[in-house]
């Protein structure tokens, strides 16, 4: 299993930058993972948009799903890939986002997308990987963690979240652990988000091998980032950054 940083900014994108998203790859197979800002024209940079396999969004935050309107129109009216893209998520905002290209009452994205809602404790199979959905703490919408298992590794992804008992079990005894630290220990809402030293210390409890943050807001200085989570965490720390790939587990 490969993953691939197509974006890691939280909430909005600095100058040069991308929200959240992220290329999960086995078997020839390709899964992409949230669809922030940007990560539309960084996944054409790894993979044509005709070998995107599926996707999985993890909640309705835009920074987490705005792309998938221009993958929309690229496969729909470009031509770029076949109907039915298998498309995983939370229920409450494909069905708002259909509405933005309507045509005369025909659900054309509902055409283009293989729509299916997605609920904490699912089991379900996207190409060769098989994806366990957690349900995290996250304030105003209903926010998925998933669980992410092929070729004998595991892959755990929070999403966004706050701390929780639930993000430990997603992680529990992952390869790698791809987690949200928004924060650093001087900022300030982190109950809503975690800090760089509050993933750490997610992963030192569910005792993953590699923790890799994500989700930075932008304007703060990854490196503290990732020296406040070393505080709490003895394992590999590493930061996710646009182009940056790994082999989980190895």
């Amino acid at each position: 299993m490969k993953l691939t940083v197509l974006g890691s900014q939280g909430t909005w994108p600095g100058p040069g930058g991308e929200c959240c998203g992220y290329l999960v790859s086995s078997d020839g197979f390709h899964l992409w993972l949230d669809a922030g800002t940007g990560t539309f024209a960084r996944l054409q940079d790894e993979i044509a948009v005709n070998e995107v396999g599926g996707v999985l969004i993890s909640h309705g935050h835009a920074d987490h799903f705005l792309d998938m309107i221009p993958a929309f129109y690229a496969r729909h009216y470009g031509g770029l890939g076949a109907p039915g893209l298998p498309f995983h998520s939370p229920s409450g905002f494909t069905d708002v986002c259909s509405l933005l290209v309507n045509e005369n009452g025909r659900d054309v994205m509902g055409q283009a997308f293989g729509f299916a809602d997605r609920k904490s404790g699912d089991i379900f199979e996207i190409g060769p990987f098989r994806v366990t959905a957690f349900e995290m703490t996250h304030i105003g919408v209903y926010s998925l963690g998933y669980r992410i298992e092929a070729d004998g590794v595991t892959l755990a992804y929070t999403g966004d979240t706050g701390p929780c008992e639930a993000a430990v079990e997603l992680a529990r005894g992952a390869d790698m652990f791809l987690c949200e630290a928004s924060y650093q220990n001087s900022s300030e809402l982190a109950y809503f988000h975690m800090s760089a030293e509050q993933a750490a210390q997610h992963a030192a409890a569910a005792g993953v091998d590699r923790l890799v943050l994500t989700h930075l807001v932008p304007g703060l200085d990854p490196k503290v980032s990732r020296e406040e989570a070393a505080v709490a965490f003895d394992g590999h720390v590493d930061l996710a950054t646009a182009g940056t790939a790994w082999v989980v587990g190895s």
